[in-house]
């Protein structure tokens, strides 16, 4: 019969511990002699210096085959979004409502244009070029300082009596309000596919058509001019601004509507049920009293 194996003790453990440690009989410690130590710690370094080396390099070659003016992939860039100011977002919906007798909430619709058209002041726009009207800017090199290329100047008084200038409350202290159209950004989008024809905003009443009396358009007839496109990106058009449209609603009656502004342009959709800003924004407008 096989006999148990004894028990060691605690004092036994320590020792064989200590042995693993430092074993001076065969002058190894945690079980490799210095040599193999060293054998082992110049195979790690080596490894480790090889993966790192190779990490960098396909980095390198990942960073060398981007164009850092364009981005490789943007498919699903086909038609611009668009936007409208004062931003007021109730989940979904959009809804510029303000208080004709509350004047804290007709300052805070007039203040929100008011900061989003800083860039557009004249001492803003100052370094951007003064581009031919009507047609299309296209550089071929970055001619404009710090290797980029120039960008056209809008300014803020294009946009006529919604510039803010002549009124600082932009209508909303009244039933005359503002609001203010922008379309975002795609790299080298050319409007009506290059044809010379210019994109114009059209904005047209779902319902409430009895409480809009009149609308204007800034500039004229909703233009955005051919001279803003095409855009380049941020890295070589760091001053670049979008082109603005300016819509003034004359209010009667119930003071409500709900609106859809669309950017018309051969190439750019706006009947996508799943890309509800595509090509066109859908807000409601009303003046509380």
């Amino acid at each position: 019969m096989a006999t148990l194996k004894e028990k060691r003790t605690c004092g036994q453990r320590c020792e064989d511990f200590g042995r693993f440690v430092w074993n001076s009989d065969t002058g190894a410690m945690f079980g490799r002699t210095p040599e193999k130590w060293v054998y082992i710690s110049l195979y790690y370094v080596a490894f480790y210096v090889i993966m790192t080396g190779l990490f960098c390099l396909a980095i390198w070659t990942l960073m060398y085959t981007l164009d850092p003016y364009t981005p490789d992939y943007q498919d699903r860039l086909t038609s611009p979004g668009v936007m409208v100011w004062p931003p007021t977002y109730i989940e979904e919906d959009v809804i510029l409502s303000y208080n004709l007798s509350d004047k804290t909430s007709q300052r805070k619709m007039s203040n929100c244009l008011s900061n989003f058209l800083k860039p557009y002041n004249d001492t803003s726009q100052q370094s951007n070029h003064n581009c031919t009207k009507g047609e299309y800017f296209k550089q071929e090199k970055f001619e404009a300082p710090h290797h980029t290329k120039y960008s056209c100047r809008f300014t803020q008084s294009m946009l006529g009596r919604c510039s803010g200038l002549d009124d600082p409350t932009f209508g909303y202290n009244g039933t005359t309000p503002c609001v203010i159209i922008k379309m975002n950004r795609i790299i080298n989008f050319l409007p009506n596919n290059g044809t010379g024809m210019a994109p114009h905003l059209n904005c047209t009443i779902l319902s409430g058509h009895e409480n809009i009396d009149m609308i204007e358009y800034f500039p004229t007839n909703g233009t955005f001019d051919l001279s803003y496109f095409p855009y380049y990106g941020k890295l070589a058009q760091p001053t670049y601004v979008n082109p603005l449209v300016a819509v003034k609603f004359h209010l009667v009656k119930e003071r409500e509507a709900k609106i859809q502004c669309r950017v018309v342009a051969h190439n750019i959709a706006y009947q996508d049920s799943y890309e509800p800003y595509q090509g066109k924004v859908v807000f409601l407008l009303k003046a509380l009293k």
